[in-house]
C-alpha cells in the first residue's frame, strides 16, 4: 500500500519553523514525520508546497514522485502529525486493517484510508487534497494522531512524546550501552568528567557524536550523529540536537536542527532553532513570564494562548543573533534574519532587527544567498540552484512580515 504525505492549508500556522522545511520535516521528540512513515517500509510519496517541491525532491532520495498504480488504496497522512512512536504504532495497525476510513484531528483530516476505487486531484486545481479527502464521506476511524496546530505545539509535543521515542530508538536501533540508560552509536566520544542523569530517561548519542569534559547530561537527550556539544555545556530535561551541531552553554527542553552552532555560553529553554542558525556568545531566551502566568503566543497579529507557563523562542531557518543578545518569553525570529540587542516583539523574516538601536532594516535576499554560499563551504556543503531558489522565494513569501502596520524598514545597511 503507497503512502502519501500532504500539507494542508494550515501549515502556515506553524511558520518560522515550516517556511523553509515540509511539515513532515520539523523534528520533535527526536523524530521527523518521515522518519516514523518511512519506517512503515512502503512506497511514499509527498505534496507539499510548491516553493519546496524541488528541495524535496534532491533531499529525499526515499520518496516516491509517481503517483500510486491504479486500483492501489493509498494513505494520506497530514504532514502536520506529531511524529511519535505512538502514532507509528497507530500506522501499522491501520495498514494491517486495511479499512477505508477517515481520522481526524479537530477540525481537520489527520489520516485518510482511501477505498480502492478513489482517487485524489494532487494538482490543487479545485480543491485541496485535505478538501477532497474530507468531501470522501469516508467513515470515521476512532484513533488519535494529534496535529502541530501552532509552531509551539512543537515544543509541548516534544516534551511529552521524547522518553518514549528514545526508548522506541534504542529497542529499534544498534546501540552500546556505555553506562545506565546511556546509548551510544560508533565512534562516540565522550569526555572526562561527563556527569550523566538518566532517572527521567535515557541519553542517546549517534554515530561520531561527542561530549567534552565535564559537561552535564539529564536524559532524555538525543545528541545527533557528528554533533560536537562542548565543554562544560548542560543539556536537561528533554533535549533534542541534530546531526553537524556545535552546542555549548545550557539547553533546557529544546530542539536544535541540523547545521546550527550554539557553541559558546548563554540560556536556550523550551526553544526551537531551525536549521543553519548562529547564536552569538551570551545569547539567551526567556522561558518564563515574570508573573509565571501562561504564555501567550502572536501569530500573524492573532493573539494565540498556549496554556503553557514555559515557552522560549521559535527560530527560523538561517537566523543570526549578535553577542549579548535577550530574547523574551514567546517570541518568534522570522527566516534569515539578524537579530541584535533586546528582543521585545516578534522578528520577521529577513531584517536586521535592532530596536535597541532604534534600527529595523530589511536584509536583501542577495545578501542571504553569498551567506549561504559561505555557511555551506564552512561545512563542506555544496550550494545547489534549489537552495538559492527556496531563499528568494522564502523572501517572496515573507513579505507579509515586512509590511505589517507600524512596521518601517529601511533597506539602508544596519549601522551600529
Amino acid at each position: 500500500m503507497s503512502i502519501a504525505l500532504f500539507e494542508d492549508d494550515l501549515v502556515c500556522r506553524l511558520d518560522p519553523a515550516a517556511v523553509g522545511r515540509p511539515a513532515f520535516a520539523i523534528t520533535c521528540g527526536g523524530y521527523r514525520l518521515i522518519d516514523v512513515v518511512l519506517a512503515l517500509g512502503q512506497p511514499v510519496s509527498a505534496h507539499v508546497r510548491p516553493h519546496l517541491q524541488s528541495v524535496v525532491a534532491a533531499d529525499y532520495a526515499d520518496l516516491q514522485h509517481e503517483h500510486a498504480p491504479k486500483g492501489q488504496a493509498a494513505l494520506w497522512l497530514n504532514a502536520r502529525v506529531v511524529p511519535s512512536a505512538a502514532a507509528l504504532d497507530t500506522l501499522r495497525r491501520l495498514l494491517a486493517g486495511q479499512r477505508p476510513g477517515i481520522v481526524r484531528s479537530g477540525d481537520a483530516v489527520a489520516l485518510a484510508l482511501m477505498p480502492h476505487d478513489s482517487r485524489v486531484d494532487t494538482t490543487g486545481a479545485n480543491q485541496s487534497i485535505a478538501e477532497q479527502l474530507a468531501a470522501l464521506n469516508l467513515p470515521t476511524l476512532e484513533w488519535e494522531l494529534p496535529l502541530f496546530e501552532y509552531a509551539h505545539d512543537i515544543i509541548r509535543h516534544h516534551m511529552a512524546i521524547l522518553c518514549d521515542n528514545l526508548e522506541h530508538r534504542v529497542a529499534c536501533g544498534d546501540y552500546e550501552q556505555r553506562a545506565d540508560g546511556v546509548f551510544t552509536g560508533p565512534d562516540t566520544k565522550l569526555g572526562e568528567y561527563v556527569v550523566t542523569d538518566t532517572s527521567r530517561g535515557p541519553i542517546v548519542l549517534e554515530a561520531g557524536a561527542t561530549i567534552g569534559p565535564y559537561c552535564y547530561l539529564s536524559g532524555p537527550v538525543y545528541v545527533g550523529a557528528r554533533a560536537r556539544v562542548l565543554e562544560y555545556a548542560a543539556l536537561k530535561d528533554g533535549v533534542s540536537i541534530g546531526h553537524t551541531t556545535k552546542i555549548g552553554g545550557e539547553v533546557d527542553a529544546s530542539i536544535v536542527e541540523p547545521y546550527t552552532n550554539k557553541q559558546h555560553h548563554g540560556f536556550l529553554g523550551h526553544s526551537y532553532l531551525g536549521s543553519w542558525v548562529n547564536l552569538g556568545a551570551g545569547t539567551c531566551n526567556s522561558d518564563l513570564k515574570n508573573t509565571y502566568g501562561l504564555v501567550n503566543m502572536e501569530y500573524r497579529g492573532e493573539k494565540v494562548p498556549t496554556g503553557m507557563q514555559f515557552v522560549g523562542a521559535i527560530v527560523g531557518d538561517y537566523a543570526k543573533t549578535a553577542i549579548n543578545t535577550g530574547i523574551f518569553t514567546g517570541k518568534t525570529v522570522g527566516v534569515c534574519s539578524m537579530v541584535y540587542g533586546f528582543v521585545t516583539t516578534n522578528v520577521p523574516s529577513f531584517v536586521n532587527y535592532a530596536r535597541l538601536f532604534g534600527q529595523v532594516t530589511e536584509v536583501p535576499v542577495e545578501i542571504m544567498v553569498s551567506t549561504q554560499r559561505r555557511m555551506f563551504e564552512r561545512r563542506g556543503v555544496a550550494q545547489r540552484e534549489c537552495d538559492i531558489q527556496l531563499l528568494l522565494d522564502m523572501y517572496a513569501l515573507t513579505d507579509h512580515e515586512r509590511k505589517q502596520p507600524g512596521q518601517t524598514l529601511s533597506l539602508e545597511p544596519l549601522s551600529l
